[in-house]
């Protein structure tokens, strides 16, 4: 559990900030699953969902429920905290034993601390792979911005680095020493080597015919999105050919960046930063001199 009394929640981000730009970019789908499979990959976070997810039994359905209120602790401004709290307080039941008898529980802070790092890291990912290199100064400032994000949550931050250097530092440590193929993680890979399930209302015979190139797609864009210490714990082929053709589809995407700002707003961002977006420039906030951006 939370270890010591919530803080106020500090001012929510907004669109001057380089996180509104880019956390509900709709390239982030092109990363693939990487932050849900990272996050399962903590030993605590990973049977917390084994145990009291629907995640197995409705995959789809339970990542289209967390996305939501994800995006809208990012974008619901002055709505921002509330959302982060009823987020939080989704996960107050999820506790149990791990199999070696310890307890885990969902709000204990270095397995909060560790989902949120999650996308963090899956929005940098993103946009330098995809969209554009970063400066360091950047890195800082979406660094400094993820710690506001993150006390929206109105959890403990004592697990959160202190700075980008910190930050850096704990994430290699994660990855070379915490993370772990755990079976919740495993099977939400699992269509990247077996194929995706075939849809209730599709028939057999067509099934069979349109699945292979879909099914080459996801393993595409899902192995691809993957960090190597990941793809080497959950035992997934990536050969140097793969690893070639992947960075040539990154540049390809990167390349058409120049036109990017010229499609539809409906194209480029997911719902909730769209409407944040609408709603920052019907009424934007007193003083406020930065131009709203939404590209």
């Amino acid at each position: 559990m939370t270890d010591r009394p919530e803080t106020q929640a500090p001012a929510p981000l907004g669109p001057g900030s380089l996180t509104w730009r880019y956390f509900g970019d709709t390239r982030m789908l092109l990363v693939g699953p990487r932050a849900a499979v990272l996050q399962n990959m903590l030993p605590a976070l990973g049977q917390g969902v084994l145990d009291h997810s629907v995640f197995f039994s409705e995959t789809f359905a339970r990542l289209k429920r967390s996305a939501g209120p994800i995006m809208n602790t990012v974008y619901g401004a002055e709505r921002s905290a509330e959302t982060g709290r009823n987020v939080r307080d989704y996960h107050r039941e999820i506790k149990g034993t791990m199999p070696d008898g310890s307890r885990y529980h969902a709000l204990d802070p270095e397995t909060y601390y560790w989902a949120h790092a999650t996308f963090l890291d899956h929005m940098l990912y993103c946009v330098e792979t995809f969209i554009r290199p970063l400066g360091e100064a950047e890195k800082r400032r979406i660094y400094d911005e993820s710690k506001v994000w993150f006390r929206m949550y109105g959890v403990s931050d004592r697990a959160m680095p202190e700075d980008w250097e910190a930050f850096q530092a704990y994430w290699k440590r994660m990855l070379d020493e915490e993370i772990v193929a755990h079976k919740t993680a495993r099977y939400g890979v699992g269509y990247a080597t077996k194929g995706l399930p075939a849809p209730p209302k599709v028939p057999a015979p067509v099934w069979r015919a349109v699945s292979p190139p879909l099914n080459a797609v996801a393993r595409f864009i899902t192995v691809g999105g993957l960090h190597p210490r990941m793809r080497e714990l959950l035992d997934l082929p990536w050969s140097e050919a793969d690893e070639r053709r992947h960075r040539r589809f990154a540049a390809a995407v990167r390349a058409a960046n120049r036109v990017w700002p010229l499609l539809p707003e409906a194209v480029r961002y997911m719902p909730e930063a769209r409407r944040a977006f609408r709603k920052a420039r019907r009424t934007p906030r007193r003083g406020q001199r930065e131009r709203i951006r939404s590209s």
